[in-house]
């Protein structure tokens, strides 16, 4: 089925529009928002521990720096070219996030937000002669409320308005805005797009669709059907409809739940005393605990791994995991702690220098729907509240300013951060103070 069937662009006969609204650099932008002597000179986001460049201003893209480069194999050229380089702050960036997303909820009825710096926004009540304006409000707004640049994309299905979000940013770098309102501006959009820049076609779809010449998304519109899903399955066949313009993706207002949930980081060092390493996955545990309270779930399962550094060959090596069952599904922090303590005690070995730990939990099951053991206290009821009250005080003080006391305060093990910024939105000790 190709441009001439009947389905084709079928949405030119709908009033359905979405947008995407994507914010530009985002890491970077976040930086550049509460420091002015950061505008036009070169800026780059580090991963956790300084690793890889893992966000680029347009300036630093001009130099050649490439994504996921490590930051040590380019720091001559930072040097040489006066790049500004961060460490990850995503407590800065996670709060600036919500207040782009809060501005943009102000826009529309219907909201999801796909990442931290993108949002669909669904814009069947607004009348197509005021979707461009529209587009640059959005802009403007998001620009004056939070400093934040933003380009939007608009198109009749969720898969063509990431495309137009992307096509505005190589031909449209003036206005930030492109709609795909008629088959010639789609057309054109199409024709530009390689089919591994089509949102959904990963790396290895990307090489099969080129093997059999289907270079573009243009070219991709021409495959039969029958083609697409024996080769995609109908995960494909969705998304050629999609580009047809024919909306099939599920619209998520809330996010669906997490079926496991992993929090592991390198350390800022090598760790080879117990107590450090332990300390550091009591409060991997504590985050798993309180992402579970979040989805309102509990988990049956954990599991505990703490590895050495394979690059390290030198060193004597050692990685090992268990996964540990609870006698109870659960999302309460000192039980999740509890376990993973007991896990780290059978599989600790002395003698070897770490380089990473983490815990995951897996087969959730609703808080709701909890079975209850045979030989459980009345202590069930009285935790819950208790979970309640500390996430409650948290959320409202700050991160963690109620935790258990096996978590620590030190943080031995944290990550090395040594270009990390202020959190300007979420300390009051980091708040910029102005002289008059």
């Amino acid at each position: 089925m190709g441009r001439d069937h009947p389905c084709y662009f079928r949405w030119q006969r709908l009033t359905k529009m979405y947008a995407l609204v994507d914010c530009n650099n985002f890491y970077c932008s976040c930086e550049r928002v509460f420091n002015p002597k950061l505008d036009r000179r070169p800026v780059v986001v580090l991963s956790n521990n300084d690793g890889c460049v893992i966000s680029r201003s347009e300036e630093a893209k001009q130099l050649g720096i490439v994504m996921t480069t490590p930051a040590y194999m380019i720091r001559e050229k930072l040097q040489k070219n006066d790049v500004a380089v961060f460490s990850s702050n995503y407590t800065l960036y996670g709060d600036m996030s919500d207040r782009v997303m809060q501005t943009l909820s102000s826009f529309v009825s219907r909201l999801e937000i796909y990442s931290i710096d993108e949002a669909f926004l669904d814009l069947q009540d607004v009348p197509p002669a005021d979707i461009v304006k529209l587009g640059g409000r959005i802009r403007k707004t998001i620009q004056q409320h939070t400093g934040i640049p933003v380009t939007v994309g608009i198109a009749a299905t969720r898969t063509l308005a990431k495309m137009a979000n992307r096509y505005a940013k190589k031909k449209h770098k003036d206005t930030g805005v492109f709609w795909a309102a008629d088959r010639k501006l789609t057309d054109e959009m199409l024709a530009s797009t390689e089919t591994g820049e089509i949102w959904g076609i990963g790396h290895q779809y990307a090489l099969l669709l080129t093997r059999h010449h289907f270079k573009t998304a243009a070219d991709l519109l021409q495959a039969p059907d029958d083609w697409v899903r024996d080769k995609m399955s109908v995960a494909g066949l969705r998304l050629l409809n999609e580009l047809r313009g024919i909306p099939v993706l599920p619209w998520e207002l809330m996010p669906a739940p997490k079926k496991i949930i992993c929090t592991s980081r390198s350390f800022g060092k090598l760790l080879s005393d117990k107590g450090e390493i332990a300390e550091a996955l009591v409060n991997y545990a504590a985050a798993c605990a309180l992402k579970l309270r979040k989805q309102k779930s509990c988990c049956c399962v954990l599991t505990v791994f703490i590895h050495t550094n394979p690059h390290k060959v030198e060193h004597r090596q050692y990685k090992r995991s268990i996964d540990v069952e609870l006698d109870r599904a659960s999302n309460n922090t000192a039980e999740i702690i509890k376990y993973v303590l007991k896990g780290f005690d059978i599989i600790y070995q002395s003698g070897y220098r770490f380089m990473k730990a983490g815990v995951m939990v897996r087969e959730m099951v609703p808080e709701d729907q909890v079975q209850t053991s045979l030989f459980e206290t009345a202590n069930g009821e009285k935790n819950k509240k208790m979970m309640d009250a500390m996430d409650k005080v948290n959320r409202s003080l700050g991160k963690e300013i109620v935790r258990m006391a096996v978590q620590g305060f030190e943080k031995r093990y944290r990550l090395k951060a040594d270009h990390l910024s202020p959190c300007y939105t979420t300390r009051i000790d980091h708040i910029l103070k102005v002289k008059i």
